[in-house]
């Protein structure tokens, strides 16, 4: 028997939809995208990136873009559903921090993805995610109250004091040790997926997500079956209604098959 009950499905990018091992979608994945399109199931993008840093995917034909992590959310036509910038105060708080001391940044806009101060682990990081590294920031040009992220490029054990003294009106959140992605206080892929229901007139109790990172956390705790990756880091897996396989395993195929969804 199918389960007739979901009616939106949610879904990050990086560990989740695409291999960290291929750089490339599962054909697994494809196809189960596909037959919940074919049975009326929405599929909509929730991810940290940029709207302009999902191009490689665009092809599974998503009903909608949960982007910077609920801070900027378009549908399938590029209608602005939200926006939400960072404070721009906090913006100002980086700039100062970094003209005193070393700090790797990246501000991320509607329009660009600027990077400050690319350390041989950022490029391989970026190399990591097949993405182009940034062009560099103009410190004295950056318009400050554009901003919708920014990745601060610090440990997990320099991240509260570094948000608590430079980003007071932020929120940090991670799903690796190399940085944290930082959005607008209050912000998570939850507000996203409140939009998107709202849009669609779905109720919470007919979604499911899936997802990998600790900036999924809030996502998976928020719909009515959330769905760890079974490459999910440790804190993840924890808070899942349910752990599936690998992403190179078929973990999407064989949940949504669990589940009777498809």
């Amino acid at each position: 028997m199918q389960n007739p009950q979901i009616k939106a499905v949610f879904f990050d990018i990086d560990g989740t939809l695409l291999s960290f091992k291929t750089h490339e979608v599962p054909a697994s994945t494809i196809e189960a995208i596909n037959q919940l399109q074919q049975k009326g199931i929405k599929t909509i993008l929730s991810t940290g990136r940029s709207i302009n840093s999902i191009d490689h995917i665009k092809f599974l034909d998503f009903d909608g873009f949960i982007t910077f992590n609920g801070g900027y959310c378009l549908t399938k036509d590029l209608e602005i559903l939200h926006k939400q910038t960072i404070d721009k105060r906090d913006i100002e708080s980086v700039l100062a921090y970094a003209k005193k001391q070393p700090l790797s940044f990246s501000f991320m806009s509607e329009q660009e993805i600027t990077i400050h101060d690319v350390t041989p682990e950022i490029a391989g990081m970026y190399a990591h995610l097949n993405l182009p590294v940034p062009k560099l920031v103009d410190m004295e040009t950056v318009d400050t109250s554009s901003i919708l992220q920014t990745n601060i490029f610090l440990g997990p054990d320099q991240e509260a004091q570094f948000m608590a003294e430079v980003m007071p009106n932020s929120l940090a959140s991670r799903w690796t040790p190399l940085f944290a992605d930082v959005n607008p206080m209050g912000l998570s892929k939850k507000v996203g997926i409140d939009i998107f229901c709202k849009h669609f007139g779905i109720d919470l109790e007919n979604t499911m997500a899936f997802g990998d990172g600790g900036n999924d956390i809030t996502m998976l705790k928020h719909v009515h079956l959330g769905v760890a990756m079974g490459n999910a880091n440790p804190e993840v897996k924890a808070i899942a209604d349910y752990v599936t396989d690998d992403v190179d395993n078929d973990g999407i195929w064989n949940a949504l098959k669990h589940f009777q969804v498809l």
